[in-house]
Formats: C-alpha cells, sequence, structure tokens
C-alpha cells in the first residue's frame, strides 16, 4: 500500500509539473487543493464503458489550464469503449494488470508502474486484464472544451484478440 502511494504521489506530481500552474487554481494567484476523499466514487457510464468501472478523483483545470483526469478502476475484464482524445491521453497504472490497444494495433499488457502515451486522434482502448482488475491515473487536455470523442463499444472478440 505505502509503494502504491508514493507511485501515485510521484504521478500527480509530475503530471502537475507537467501542466500550467493554472490548471488547479480558482484564481490566478492562488493554489487549490482536491482533498482525497472530497468527492464521490462514479460509475462508468454504460454508454462508455463495459463491465463494473469507478471513477474517483475527478479534477478538472481551469482557464487557462486545460488538464482533466482523474483514477479510475476496472474490475476484471471491464473497459473503456473505443475513443480518442484530441490533444492525446497519458494513463499511469497504480495496480493491477491492465491492456491497451490501438485501432489495428496489437493488445499489449500494462502494469504498475507503467506509463502509457497515447497520441491526439489515435482511437483506442484500455482496461483490465480478463482475471484481474486494474486501475490508473487518466490525464488529458481539452481541445476548445473537449477532452475525449466516444465511439462504439470494445467487443468480446475484439478483446479477446
Amino acid at each position: 500500500m505505502k509503494g502504491e502511494r508514493t507511485i501515485i504521489a510521484a504521478a500527480i506530481t509530475t503530471a502537475v509539473q507537467l501542466t500550467s500552474t493554472a490548471a488547479f487554481a480558482a484564481s490566478g494567484e492562488r493554489i487549490s487543493v482536491l482533498r482525497a476523499g472530497s468527492q464521490p466514487s462514479t460509475a462508468g457510464a454504460p454508454e462508455t464503458f463495459t463491465g463494473a468501472v469507478r471513477v474517483t478523483s475527478r479534477f478538472k483545470g481551469t482557464d487557462p489550464g486545460r488538464i482533466g483526469g482523474g483514477i479510475v478502476s476496472f474490475d476484471p475484464g471491464a473497459r473503456t469503449a473505443w475513443h480518442s482524445h484530441p490533444l492525446g491521453q497519458t494513463l499511469f497504472v497504480t495496480t493491477g494488470i491492465g491492456l491497451v490497444q490501438h485501432w489495428s494495433g496489437d493488445i499489449q499488457e500494462i502494469k504498475p508502474g507503467d506509463f502509457v502515451w497515447i497520441p491526439p486522434g489515435v482511437k483506442h482502448w484500455h482496461g483490465a486484464a480478463p482475471g484481474v482488475g486494474m486501475s490508473h491515473l487518466a490525464f488529458s487536455e481539452a481541445l476548445d472544451g473537449k477532452a475525449v470523442d466516444w465511439m462504439e463499444h470494445v467487443t468480446d472478440d475484439q478483446y479477446a484478440n
């Protein structure tokens, strides 16, 4: 648990350093702290996820910052629908074993400590492996207020291959 917290803290520190200092600020001169547990977990919407998915610690930057994200936890076999991000997406795996794939590419296994970069506009999905859950921190930036374009669900055949 302590090692997991260290990994999460390092990932969050890196993400914050890579973004605008205004990303978490309500005003140009103030720092805001989003306290752990201050937001309820939400279930992943069935329109955009397959299986049991929970999103916690969701955050969104304020102008001029464009960064947003959260911690996403997938039960075994759960996954996103196909989607893309106009400015790309970074994932940092914190627990479990996951899978990620871009359209017409091979499925890749991802494990705790792995960073995944999905380039802008690349159609992809990610989620847990069949036998074990997975959690990751997800970061993406919004372009003109939009951070993700959702598409069709990943079929069971696509997931299995």
